[in-house]
């Protein structure tokens, strides 16, 4: 409540300010889907199905311990119902008095209006994405608050200082930054219950977070390296510890090498790495890639997935893109990968497959502005299971202020090691109506057609409907961009963006 607080007082501040921006989205999503329910039975009440496994007499397959006598076995479950309402603000204010400073605030309710309250992501009702306040010169750029800080290592959350320092050298900056994080891919601390209801190894004290960057940009090149911890302060060990580099060498027109790599320090090894080569002609009719890329995943120390030493695939990669003829345009992308030896030994699990590929492809038709076509295709094959579809969409456009599409898409996914094929088919269609450049208004209906492909009772009904719709409401003042520090309009949402 204390930061529901913080954003309410700043509102008035935002009033009287010589120039702000407020943005906020609410939107809201009602969905229907099927639940299932766990069940048993006694091992000696089970009867042979057709495969020669034991299911039960009503021809439901069952998975036997062998230990506790009994079996057990999925029942279709209530039909759950999950109505997501989520708000968005977005606050920028400037103009208060000093010159370069500057105010970020972004926040985020959320509630779940279903009868079933089961809808992911609504606990806590209240949270503070960002808020920060910044002083920005040619020369510096220092933020204090709650901030995002986007690395090689991914979107790192910190709740205290950044410093930004671009010395007199051309295309040179340093940075560091220092405070308590967050949780990995949320805006909650690592010891917020809703990240973790079992309360299983749950960390008691947030970790300290702190990392410095030093970057190049030139003509021909641009380098970049990043180096960061988090430290347990309860125990002062490290929870992580990283080191990454960056690069792009753009020899000449048309041509780039871009590559990276980073090295775990705590655990002593290699993470992810990549090099990429890319072409475009002049004119954009034609550009393509290939490239090698090795990815490991990482785990903070404190989790227990960092025991189980991850191995890492690498991967030879390339995509196309053309433009043939005016108004259509082709793309191609595909992938090959293996994973490295992991040194296990599996005695009852053999033939298991320790390589993959995805492939796709596409085609947009656009004859004119108001309207156009998209269709596109994509298999995978891997380990443990496997994946194709088709998608498309047909967009209309009668003029800026309406927007409509229809989409439709398959999805067949068989599972190696799950006694269970699933084909899902969808129909969707959705329709955005903006009167003004303050405004916008959108609404989404989508059928989703799921169907188990298994020889037993558990095939049942998987189908899911749902509807959304959206409001945007955008305010401001001082729109003449006077005084306005160049960070703020470094944000997409504060240059119009969606």
């Amino acid at each position: 409540m204390r930061r529901a607080w913080w954003l309410a007082l700043l509102l008035p501040v935002a009033a009287s300010a010589q120039g702000y921006r407020l943005r906020v989205d609410a939107r809201v999503q009602g969905a229907a889907y099927r639940g299932v329910t766990l069940d048993s039975i006694l091992a000696s009440d089970t009867v042979p199905g057709p495969g020669g496994g034991p299911q039960t007499p009503d021809g439901y397959a069952v998975s036997c311990s062998g230990v506790s006598g009994y079996c057990t076995f999925f029942r279709p479950g209530p039909r759950q119902r999950g109505g997501p309402f989520v708000t968005t603000a977005d606050l920028s204010v400037w103009g208060l008095g000093v010159q370069g400073l500057s105010v970020r605030v972004t926040a985020r309710a959320g509630a779940d209006l279903g009868s079933s309250n089961v809808w992911p992501g609504t606990d806590p009702a209240v949270q503070l994405l960002e808020g920060y306040a910044e002083y920005a010169t040619a020369r510096y750029t220092a933020q204090l608050g709650r901030q995002t800080v986007v690395t090689r290592f991914g979107v790192s959350g910190v709740d205290g200082a950044r410093l930004v320092v671009r010395p007199g050298l051309r295309g040179l900056e340093l940075s560091g930054y220092a405070g308590w994080g967050l949780a990995r891919a949320s805006a909650l601390p690592v010891t917020s219950p809703a990240l973790n209801p079992l309360d299983d190894f749950q960390p008691r004290q947030r970790q300290i977070v702190a990392g410095l960057a030093a970057g190049w940009t030139g003509a021909r090149g641009d380098v970049r390296a990043t180096y960061q911890r988090e430290v347990d302060p309860r125990s002062d060990y490290f929870v992580s510890e990283r080191f990454g580099v960056d690069a792009a060498v753009r020899p000449a027109p048309g041509w780039s090498l871009t590559g990276g790599a980073d090295y775990d320090l705590a655990a002593g090894w290699w993470g992810s790495a990549e090099a990429t080569l890319g072409y475009a002609t002049p004119d954009g009719r034609v550009s393509g890639n290939v490239g090698l890329r090795r990815y490991r995943p990482h785990f903070d120390l404190w989790t227990i997935w960092g025991a189980f030493s991850p191995v890492p695939y690498h991967a030879a990669q390339g995509s196309l893109a053309v433009t043939p003829v005016q108004h259509l345009a082709l793309r191609v992308q595909g992938e090959r990968y293996k994973y490295s030896p992991s040194d296990v030994s599996t005695p009852l699990v053999q033939g298991t497959q320790t390589s993959g590929w995805r492939f796709t492809f596409g085609a947009t038709y656009q004859p004119a502005a108001e309207w156009g076509v998209d269709y596109g295709y994509h298999a995978e094959f891997g380990t443990g299971a496997a994946s194709r579809g088709f998608d498309g969409a047909l967009r209309f456009v009668p003029d800026a202020r309406l927007d409509i599409s229809i989409q439709a898409a398959t999805l067949d996914r068989p599972l190696e090691f799950r006694y269970n094929e699933a084909k899902v088919t969808l129909v969707g269609l959705s329709a955005a109506y903006r009167p003004s450049e303050r405004a916008t208004f959108a609404l989404d209906a989508t059928q989703f057609f799921q169907n188990q492909q298994r020889p037993d009772a558990g095939a049942f009904d998987w189908r899911q409907t749902r509807l959304s719709a959206r409001v945007t409401l955008a305010f401001g003042k001082g729109a003449e961009l006077r005084g306005v520090p160049p960070a703020v309009w470094q944000i997409p949402e504060q240059r119009g963006a969606p």
